[in-house]
């Protein structure tokens, strides 16, 4: 158990310590900070200038034209040429279906016209022979009614001379009938085969345009019917970048509106021009999509991460060098030269505009900014200005 005097003695006994142990240390810190040689930097002061208003918006690249593949009859797919990023020509076949139930429906619309085409003789004889008895027909009533005129026949006779006519003509146009339902047969086998055709082509999944895949949604063995997918493809050569916008900007941006464009992929920067404006606005991000056309670039595909900067003009800013941002994270920070001594500040910047960058709280215009700041620079250290 401890007594009374050790718990007394302790808490002094401690701070005696602390005190004893602090004193030196410190001084000698910082007499080494006073006696370390100053840092040569080279300031700049912090000035209202006017530079371009711009404004910076991100997006991903997306194909103009997409195109989803899908089957248009009905069989089990054989094959499925292609894997996600090939590239594809126009006319290339992706995909095979099982055509051999189309075979077969085209075999049997071809045999029932040939049948139909192997009867067109034979009815047209009977057209012919029909045609014959007709006339004979006519002509024996015609005789058979200048007797009867005459009282040389009876009326019975007669009566038999127009029967005779009538049923040469009916049998006339039955013939003709049955040779008119042998060419609408021949039409439908036509259409028939024609369709089988065009069905037997189905089989065939084919590219409609140059492009690469960028997904296969269909493997060997499945059963496809018209409409199943079976791959996406993307039209090589014609990409935008979409970008979302904040609506308060709707007003600034136009068709056909020159901007600069950024492709992290590619770490480039080009020239480039609005090629659409979203007529409707996203009203849980108060934004809307802006289509930027991009030129021709080898290996850009979709989903590509890109930086579009407009430019509106010019007004009036707080700037300094954009060299004398130190960037800690999603932190900028600026060395502030007071005196003969360097100051942390922390700032809130905005879009670069060439070398300059605006400076939109942290800091006064006249300051002396310290450009490009040395690594070793600390708050509270000591400076030497030089030009």
């Amino acid at each position: 158990m401890f007594s009374s005097k050790t718990l007394w003695a302790t808490p002094a006994t401690v701070l005696l310590a602390v005190l004893a142990g602090c004193g030196p240390g410190t001084s000698e810190s910082a007499k080494k900070a006073e006696d370390a040689p100053p840092v040569a930097v080279s300031v700049r002061k912090a000035s209202i200038v006017k530079l371009p208003e711009l404004y910076e918006a991100t997006g991903s690249v997306r194909a103009r034209v997409t195109s989803v593949l899908s089957a248009r009859t009905m069989g089990s797919i054989l094959e499925v040429r292609v894997q996600p990023g090939d590239s594809v020509k126009a006319g290339q076949v992706i995909a095979v279906i099982d055509a051999r139930d189309i075979e077969t429906s085209r075999r049997q619309a071809e045999a029932g016209r040939r049948e139909a085409q192997d009867a067109q003789p034979e009815a047209d004889s009977g057209v012919v022979a029909a045609k014959a008895q007709l006339d004979l027909a006519e002509s024996s009533h015609r005789r058979m009614k200048s007797l009867f005129d005459d009282k040389s026949i009876t009326a019975q006779e007669f009566d038999e001379a127009e029967a005779r006519l009538k049923t040469a003509r009916a049998a006339y146009e039955m013939a003709r009938a049955k040779r008119h339902q042998l060419d609408s047969k021949v039409q439908q086998a036509d259409e028939a085969v024609a369709q089988t055709k065009l069905q037997a082509s189905y089989a065939n999944v084919i590219a409609p345009f140059a492009g690469t895949v960028i997904e296969r949604k269909a493997e060997p063995g499945m059963l496809a019917s018209p409409g199943t997918p079976i791959a996406v493809v993307e039209q090589g050569g014609a990409y935008r970048l979409e970008a979302s916008v904040d609506e308060s900007r709707l007003a600034k941006i136009l068709p056909g509106m020159a901007v600069r464009v950024h492709l992290d992929a590619f770490d480039k920067e080009f020239a480039a021009r609005v090629g659409e404006v979203a007529p409707a606005l996203d009203a849980g991000s108060h934004s809307f999509i802006v289509k930027v056309d991009l030129p021709g670039l080898q290996g850009l595909r979709s989903g590509v991460f890109g930086r579009v900067l407009f430019e509106f003009g010019q007004r009036e800013m707080l700037a300094v060098p954009a060299s004398a941002l130190v960037h800690d994270g999603q932190i900028d920070r600026l060395f502030v030269a007071e005196g003969d001594a360097a100051r942390s500040r922390m700032v809130k910047a905005a879009t670069r505009s060439g070398d300059m960058v605006e400076i939109l709280s942290g800091l006064s215009a006249g300051e002396l900014v310290i450009d490009r700041p040395p690594q070793t620079l600390t708050d509270g250290i000591r400076i030497e200005v030089r030009p």
